[in-house]
């Protein structure tokens, strides 16, 4: 088991069961010593108040049976059978407590518990190290206390969480399992009188509340937790993540809400959908054993993109294909998939409140535990521009936090997950933002005369008789014609910017041949947009290898999981590599004008709104001097 420290540590199978024996005595039968704080005397008829005799009763120690089996079974009807919910509340209170015993094992061998634990039965501890032996065990118990009250909140799922009329555990953290008892008490107490199911629920989650509250206000009194703070411990079967002490502990993530398209609903937009669809095969040859992906290591894996176009194109349909298309390929591997967006909701007035939702947001999508897809829709809105001081600090914030997680120094690209910004104004991203989006998606919708008459016989539905006409449906949607159709027109570039330095270049230099003909192109790119950095470059090397790794993967790998999703990470990579082309020169041009025209359509597109901003302007300001002049010639000025 790796160390608590060192990222994810997950808990075996036999490293749970070997407790089983005293979590099923916890939930069955033991004793506690009773704290006295319970109702105390006979109601007085009339009041709220209750009798309280006059004699002292604090020296006497009460011993109490709890058995919470009986427990639970006396909260519905009487019927000796426990209800479906009764033995989900019973086995998820002695699977939590075998968790929580599991947990603090792993913190005794971090710690220096457990070498302490082994010279105290030969002989018992003395002085300093008896205390310090005190101190860890004291924090074992805090420990597992923790760890049970965030298992129950974690996996006893219900609608909300019912507070009233319960209390608080009596913590005790004498040894983990005087604070398993506790618990276990605590929720005894809690759940005695539910009449329903729901309120058996409701009960259970909301003690699991009140202890993790409780928990985290005693928390400074252990000196020990040091160890645990950075922990991120994984039970897989139980799909429970606690990072440490977090307050609110891996809430299981909720069914995907989603109308899904299918890429054939999809009208134009070539390339961005060949894309997809390819995105989507990659991201399930993520071998998650390995946790690595054979298409970082070959080349080729897209880890952002960004996505641009006129209002109406379709970036939304795109998003929900390819998160589509995951979904289906997660339910046919038995995968977890994780979609989520990051939206201007999220933007908060409280200072640094915004770049943490937008960390949670990056870390959600990046768990290596699932294959995630994030979007960052209206990436505009959300973003801003270093220069702007007009924009938010949350928006500034948002901007730091997604700079630093796609390209910063600390960014881990495992391959099972992918970060897509959309935006209809891209010239309005923070230049250094958009240039780490590694892929450009030119979301233009419908261009042709056929594509036209495809999308509206595709949206008009089929409740008509009127004829089709002289066109051949869907036919001009053919993806690999129309893939080979749109990357064709990029042998030469579009953009008046580039088109001026590719004419003069040829005339110069001559037709591209080598790999200093390419050099030499890209300085002239340079010179005409300096925005065209070392990153642009790497981007269109990027571009070129998943070009070179253009490889269908077949349809058949991703019918049945063993086809291809569960083979080991080697046979994965070999069956891969065994599809990949070469890189040609035609591949490298059609690249560097993909990439170069974007950048020189980002940078026209901000100056053209530039110098229409300053003709309207000039045109109120004459408007504004003949009405000054008119109400002169009036006397009114």
């Amino acid at each position: 088991m790796s160390e608590l420290t060192a990222g994810l540590t997950t808990l075996r199978e036999d490293d749970i069961a070997k407790h089983l024996a005293v979590a099923q005595g916890l939930v069955t039968r033991f004793v506690v010593l009773d704290q006295g704080e319970g109702t105390s005397g006979a109601p007085i008829a009339g009041t709220g108040r209750r009798f309280v005799s006059t004699v002292s009763t604090g020296s006497v120690r009460r011993t109490r049976e709890i058995e919470l089996s009986k427990t639970i079974q006396a909260t519905g009807s009487a019927d000796p059978l426990l209800t479906p919910a009764q033995h989900t509340v019973l086995y998820r209170v002695r699977r939590g407590a075998q968790v929580a015993l599991a947990i603090s094992d792993v913190f005794a061998r971090q710690s220096e518990l457990e070498p302490l634990q082994a010279r105290n039965i030969s002989a018992p501890l003395q002085g300093e190290e008896a205390a310090r032996f005190k101190a860890l065990l004291a924090s074992q118990a805090y420990v597992s206390a923790f760890s049970f009250a965030a298992y129950l909140k974690s996996t006893v799922s219900g609608e909300g969480e019912q507070l009233d009329g319960i209390r608080a555990p009596d913590f005790l953290f004498d040894t983990v399992q005087d604070a398993l008892k506790s618990m276990i008490a605590g929720i005894d107490t809690a759940v005695q009188g539910a009449g329903d199911d729901a309120t058996l629920i409701g009960r259970v989650r909301g003690l699991a509340d009140l202890a993790l509250v409780g928990l985290l206000t005693r928390k400074a009194r252990f000196e020990n937790l040091g160890v645990f703070e950075n922990a991120h411990i994984r039970v897989d079967q139980d799909d429970f993540t606690l990072d440490g002490f977090d307050a609110a502990p891996g809430v299981k993530s909720k069914p995907l809400t989603m109308s899904f398209k299918k890429p054939e609903e999809i009208i134009g937009n070539h390339i961005a959908k060949y894309q997809a669809l390819k995105l989507a095969k990659m991201l399930m040859a993520y071998d998650f054993d390995r946790q690595m992906n054979p298409f970082v290591d070959l080349g080729g894996f897209l880890f952002t993109f960004i996505g641009d176009g006129m209002p109406g194109t379709g970036k939304t349909i795109l998003i929900q294909m390819l998160a589509g298309l995951l979904n289906d390929y997660c339910k046919m591997a038995g995968y977890a998939f994780h979609y989520e967006n990051f939206g201007v909701d999220q933007i908060s007035s409280y200072q640094g409140k915004s770049g943490q939702n937008c960390k949670s947001f990056i870390n959600n999508v990046l768990n290596p535990r699932v294959i995630g897809f994030g979007t960052i829709d209206d990436v505009d809105q959300v973003t801003a521009k270093r220069s702007d001081d007009r924009a938010s600090s949350g928006q500034h914030e948002v901007t730091a936090v997604l700079m630093e997680s796609f390209a910063g120094a600390s960014t881990v690209v495992r391959g099972n997950a992918t970060f897509g910004m959309f935006s209809n104004y891209p010239e309005n991203v923070d230049d250094a933002l958009r240039q780490r989006a590694g892929a450009r998606w030119l979301v233009d919708g419908p261009q042709t005369r056929e594509d036209y008459i495809d999308i509206f016989s595709l949206l008009v539905g089929k409740n008509h008789s009127i004829p089709l006409g002289e066109h051949q449906l869907f036919a001009g949607q053919e993806i690999q014609k129309a893939v080979s159709r749109s990357y064709g027109e990029h042998d030469r570039p579009k953009e008046d910017g580039l088109v001026a330095v590719w004419e003069r270049h040829e005339k110069t230099e001559g037709k591209i041949e080598t790999l200093a003909d390419v050099g030499a192109y890209l300085h002239a790119i340079k010179l005409a947009e300096p925005r065209f950095t070392g990153r642009a470059i790497k981007n269109i090397t990027d571009a070129i290898k998943m070009r070179a790794m253009d490889v269908e993967l077949p349809d058949a790998w991703f019918e049945t999981p063993h086809a291809f999703v569960h083979k080991s990470y080697d046979e994965k990579k070999a069956m891969i590599a065994e599809l990949r082309g070469p890189v040609t020169m035609e591949m490298i041009c059609q690249e560097i004008n993909r990439y170069a025209d974007s950048e020189f359509r980002y940078a026209d597109k901000s100056d053209d709104a530039a110098v229409s901003e300053i003709i309207r302007r000039e045109r109120q300001r004459e408007r504004a001097i003949g009405e000054i002049e008119k109400m002169k010639g009036e006397g009114t000025w």
